[in-house]
């Protein structure tokens, strides 16, 4: 088992920065490719980035220059740095890890979750 705990969401004004926290507790987190999602209200949870265990990342085409995924081994924890905050950011982030090889960007790729954390940017 793993378990993630997000931190780091909060109110930000629009063009504003924020950096989300995923610490992990459990198995080794080193092993684990690990993702961030979000999902709006009304709206389904979708991908945001991920970060595979040699480094490599993925981004969603929406965020894909704006936002920076990163991963601190020895720590056990996982960043997601934002950037250029608009209102269409605003979400619950969710910080996810899977070792299986189901695509990047789909939910099912990933065994763990964590109980997310808000960010609002205000426009």
């Amino acid at each position: 088992q793993v378990q993630l705990v997000e931190s780091g969401g909060r109110l930000v004004q629009a063009g504003g920065s924020l950096r989300l926290s995923c610490v992990a507790s459990g198995r080794t987190f080193s092993v684990y490719r690990v993702a961030w999602f979000r999902q709006a209200p009304g709206n389904e949870r979708e991908f945001v980035a991920a970060i595979n265990w040699v480094g490599g990342s993925y981004y969603a085409d929406s965020v894909k220059g704006r936002f920076a995924i990163s991963r601190d081994n020895a720590k056990n924890t996982a960043y997601l740095e934002m950037n250029s905050l608009n209102a269409d950011d605003t979400a619950v982030y969710y910080c996810a890890a899977g070792r299986n090889n189901q695509p990047v960007a789909a939910s099912s790729a990933y065994d763990y979750w964590g109980q997310g954390t808000q960010v609002t940017v205000s426009s």
